[in-house]
């Protein structure tokens, strides 16, 4: 049975990173491994998925994506500098081309002054093509729908930026 979750962009991002020889890796709070988990769902995968970080916690966001303490004092966990920073990480840490970073807010109660369905992609790409880009999305629907639509948007945007390289 296939992956619900995989979907047709997801294998064209797959096939577009092996065509090129790149890979990417994942920093993810909000969705807790689920974009990581959505690729190796992709027949090939392994030949472009370097690895994921669940970053759930600020102290996690800090020890394993290395999110400097400074940025979560100032901004805290749900913002655009904390998913670029995420991004950078996954793709350092990971040794990627890609890094792809994930907060936000699922519910079922705002969190730091954002409300539900608020939630900050970041993307981080080859170092020698300076390409970092951070979204904020607005997401509505269950935790799950949030989660899910936060992935789709993630596969959608990093492969639209792979294709520009």
């Amino acid at each position: 049975m296939d992956d619900p979750l995989v979907s047709d962009d997801a294998r064209a991002l797959i096939a577009d990173l092996t065509v090129r020889r790149q890979s990417v890796a994942t920093a993810e709070s909000l969705t807790a491994g689920l974009l990581a988990a959505t690729l190796a769902g992709v027949p090939g995968a392994s030949v472009v998925l370097r690895g994921g970080l669940i970053t759930y916690t600020e102290d996690t966001k800090i020890s394993l994506a290395g999110v400097p303490s400074q940025v979560l004092d100032a901004v805290g966990p749900v913002a655009a500098p904390t998913a670029r920073a995420l991004a950078v990480g996954a793709q350092q840490r990971c040794a990627a081309t890609w890094g792809v970073g994930i907060t936000g807010v699922a519910g079922p109660e705002p969190h730091g002054g954002h409300p539900v369905g608020t939630v900050f992609l970041g993307l981080a790409g080859p170092v020698d093509a300076g390409v970092t880009e951070v979204v904020e999305l607005e997401l509505s629907g269950s935790r799950w729908d949030i989660r899910v639509g936060a992935v789709r948007e993630a596969i959608v945007r990093l492969r639209r930026l792979v294709e520009q390289q």
